[in-house]
């Protein structure tokens, strides 16, 4: 080996040992005739001196600049006093080299490695994603998302799960978003489609007798991207079966709870579980963030009487929501930081902010003093009455301030569920630092259009209740699954299945998947449950979200080796990019010629 110690690891264990270290120079400092060189590999950072006393190494050492490969044999010692780096686990110790040997030179880099790395794009750190993972943050990233995926495979390996891989190349589902499609040589204008989750082959597995099953899978989704998005993404995938669903997420809790305090030595008390209808009731997301302690109030039944349109009109919609958000002490928010916050909802579609500061809670219970005890330019289109209600029913102290949000539900509850968030982060009233949390009991069914239904989930989930329940009533069917929310982010869902013909074929039914549609493309599935398929179910860990939450990171193209851009993009190989005609003739296929405007415009 070229090596005896990686350079990050080196402690006051190793004192007087005569050590050989490769990496690369991370630093250069000349200092009196004496050279220092911070050298750098993927466990960390060690200095190294460089005396005059040892020409031919000094001479070498001298010649070396940033990025260049290094061998380096040399006697570790003690610090002097005075110069120890308690940021670093070398930094009680340093190398004094007797040797150097040069095993790489490198051009000056497109941007710094070291502590002046700042303002650099996105798009040059991944055209150079190679020299970005050199940084010791990437590092230190890559090597926990590695430590992950390995404490992961032990706790599921000791449970007595089954590592099995699941094809690739396999025929289009429909998953809630657009596939990848691979054509087909040999068949032409047939097509393979990137799996968006293993789904049907693990549900197959659990046909097959393999009743614990994990595989750490690549998925593929061709969506709009987002700073938790990407084409191309990791799971951590389970299936077991004769397992009801809480003894999958008490499993998955476990998993959890091990990863969280091994890697960051946090301990996780409890998960609590939080039905989605209180989740949207007081949250207004499926995804609540309980480290914020505000909760929405519902007050379309105090509205429905007004004459203010803006209140009373989304209180009469069967499909409107009006909901108040109280804020303790919020009224020291000035009219610019409420303008903010109404910019802020627009994003979501929201049309604006309406907001009542409570001046004086004394003034309000016999009747609302306009003057001192409610501030709000909308005050005076509602009633003394409606008012006195709204705070009781609200507990609004003096000092409060008061938000609305007023019109179809779901622009008030993407409005306000992020509204809440951010407030509760811009004022500091987060109350800890970690809240897990399971969200159950999904609708199993959504409405896109008047009688027509999407799966929440997928159409393999298992609905609660008969089949026939089911039948007479899909929306308000209720489905076994099963969220694992950490912090607001969704980090695994899942599901027990279906696992019985009749009722695959009735919730394919609901969806408006014909006899014949779902024969084309389930029909390996749907054989399957012909010849006694277990009860089973399972779950999924977006390992790439997971790993983002855990090391800090703002998008998980920080913890994702080498990742795509938000337009799905590859900036280090160009991809994707045009292929040799020859390559398309294979396949059957011509490109057509782009419009002439288009062309133009080109």
């Amino acid at each position: 080996m070229m090596r005896t110690h990686y350079c990050g690891s080196l402690t006051e264990a190793q004192l007087d040992q005569t050590v050989t270290l490769c990496g690369w120079v991370h630093r250069r400092r000349d200092h009196g005739g004496v050279i220092f060189l911070d050298m750098r590999d993927r466990e960390g950072l060690v200095q190294v001196v460089i005396d005059p006393d040892t020409p031919e190494a000094f001479a070498t050492a001298d010649r070396a600049r940033s990025e260049y490969v290094l061998k380096i044999s040399g006697k570790v010692r003690k610090r002097y006093a005075g110069t120890e780096n308690a940021n670093m686990v070398s930094g009680q110790i340093e190398v004094l080299a007797k040797e150097i040997e040069t095993l790489a030179v490198s051009e000056t880099p497109p941007f710094p490695l070291n502590d002046e790395f700042s303002n650099v794009s996105e798009e040059n750190r991944l055209k150079y994603r190679f020299l970005d993972m050199r940084r010791p943050e990437m590092q230190e990233r890559m090597v926990f998302r590695s430590k992950v995926t390995s404490l992961i495979r032990n706790y599921m390996d000791r449970n007595g799960f089954l590592d099995v891989e699941t094809p690739i190349l396999t025929r289009a589902t429909p998953e809630g978003a657009r596939d990848y499609l691979v054509p087909s040589r040999t068949q032409p204008g047939s097509f393979f489609a990137l799996p968006q989750s293993p789904q049907l082959f693990k549900q197959l597995l659990m046909v097959a007798g393999f009743d614990r099953y994990y595989q750490i899978a690549k998925c593929f989704r061709d969506e709009d991207l987002r700073a938790d998005r990407q084409p191309e993404f990791t799971q951590i995938d389970v299936e077991t079966s004769f397992m009801s669903d809480e003894d999958i997420m008490q499993m998955m809790e476990g998993l959890t709870v091990e990863l969280f305090d091994t890697m960051l030595g946090v301990k996780f008390d409890k998960f609590p579980r939080m039905t989605y209808a209180d989740a949207m009731r007081d949250y207004a997301s499926d995804k609540p963030d309980l480290r914020i302690p505000l909760k929405l109030v519902d007050v379309a039944d105090l509205m429905k009487g007004e004459g203010f349109k803006v209140f009373a009109g989304p209180a009469n919609d069967a499909k409107g929501r009006v909901a108040a958000l109280r804020i303790p002490n919020g009224s020291s928010l000035t009219r610019g930081q409420i303008e903010e916050y109404t910019k802020f909802v627009g994003i979501y579609g929201a049309r604006g902010l309406a907001y009542i500061k409570v001046n004086d809670a004394s003034k309000i219970n016999n009747g609302v003093d306009q003057e001192s005890g409610l501030q709000s330019p909308i005050i005076k289109n509602i009633s003394n009455e409606t008012l006195v209600a709204l705070v009781e029913r609200l507990e609004a102290q003096t000092g409060d301030l008061i938000f609305f949000g007023a019109d179809k539900a779901k622009v008030v509850n993407d409005a306000m569920g992020a509204l809440r968030v951010k407030i509760g982060h811009d004022l500091g009233l987060s109350t800890c630092e970690w809240a897990p949390m399971w969200v159950v009991d999904f609708p199993m069914f959504e409405e896109i259009d008047d009688g027509k239904w999407t799966s929440v989930h997928h159409p393999f989930t298992l609905p609660k209740g008969s089949v026939e329940e089911m039948k007479s009533n899909p929306g308000a069917a209720l489905s076994v699954a099963y969220d694992m929310v950490l912090n607001g982010t969704e980090i695994g869902g899942g599901s027990l299945r279906i696992y019985t013909l009749d009722m695959q074929k009735a919730v394919f039914e609901a969806l408006g998947i014909s006899d014949e549609e779902a024969e084309d493309k389930f029909s390996f599935l749907l054989d399957a449950l012909k010849y006694g398929a277990p009860p089973h179910g399972g779950l999924a860990f977006g390992l790439d979200r997971l790993v983002m939450l855990m090391t800090g990171a703002s998008s998980i193209r920080e913890v994702i080796a080498f990742p795509k851009t938000k337009t799905a993009e590859c900036p280090l190989t160009e991809a994707p990019a045009p292929v040799d005609a020859n390559q398309l003739r294979d396949l059957g296929i011509r490109l057509r010629e782009k419009p002439k405007a288009d062309a133009e415009q080109a």
